[in-house]
């Protein structure tokens, strides 16, 4: 789940003016090849995250960007230069949300306190591992099917959060 550039101990959070979400957001990630992916957010888990990632999904900047990374146990994309190198910073928010299939968190590089502003990842196996090591923000409640047929160049038409 590491980003290949190792983000700057002096980076600052991407959107700390995000508008809160509440109890009950879902995320909609529509495919371009077809497929739907729904995931609940955890506002109550990871506030700043969530917030961080609605914004962007609202605002379209997942729209049309690839999966960079697919393998047994995990699916990533959001990374805006597709190479698993982009994207800016932000606070990791750790929890005791376990890494279970299905759940959505967020990349970061070598610094636990620093995550990835853009880069998410789903998971296709329980991956207890990942516990209190990176920010788990949502979780599947539809189109894990989809996860798991997803491969590396698949394109996200686009993210909603309602």
């Amino acid at each position: 789940m590491t980003n290949d550039t190792s983000p700057t101990p002096s980076a600052q959070p991407a959107s700390s003016s995000a508008t809160p979400v509440t109890e009950g957001a879902i995320a909609t990630i529509e495919l371009e090849k077809g497929g739907v992916i729904k995931f609940k957010l955890l506002p109550n888990i990871a506030p700043k995250t969530v917030a961080n990632f609605t914004a962007k999904a609202n605002g379209g900047k997942y729209d049309n960007l690839s999966f960079h990374r697919v393998e047994d146990w995990v699916l990533q994309g959001g990374d805006p230069l597709g190479t698993g190198t982009g994207g800016g910073n932000q606070a990791t928010e750790l929890s005791a949300q376990p890494f279970k299939i299905g759940a959505v968190g967020i990349a970061r590089g070598g610094d636990i306190n620093i995550s990835n502003d853009m880069q998410f990842f789903i998971l296709k196996k329980d991956s207890e591992f990942l516990n209190n090591q990176y920010t788990n923000f949502g979780q599947i409640l539809e189109g894990q099917d989809v996860v798991n047929s997803t491969k590396i160049g698949d394109k996200v038409r686009r993210i909603r959060v309602q």
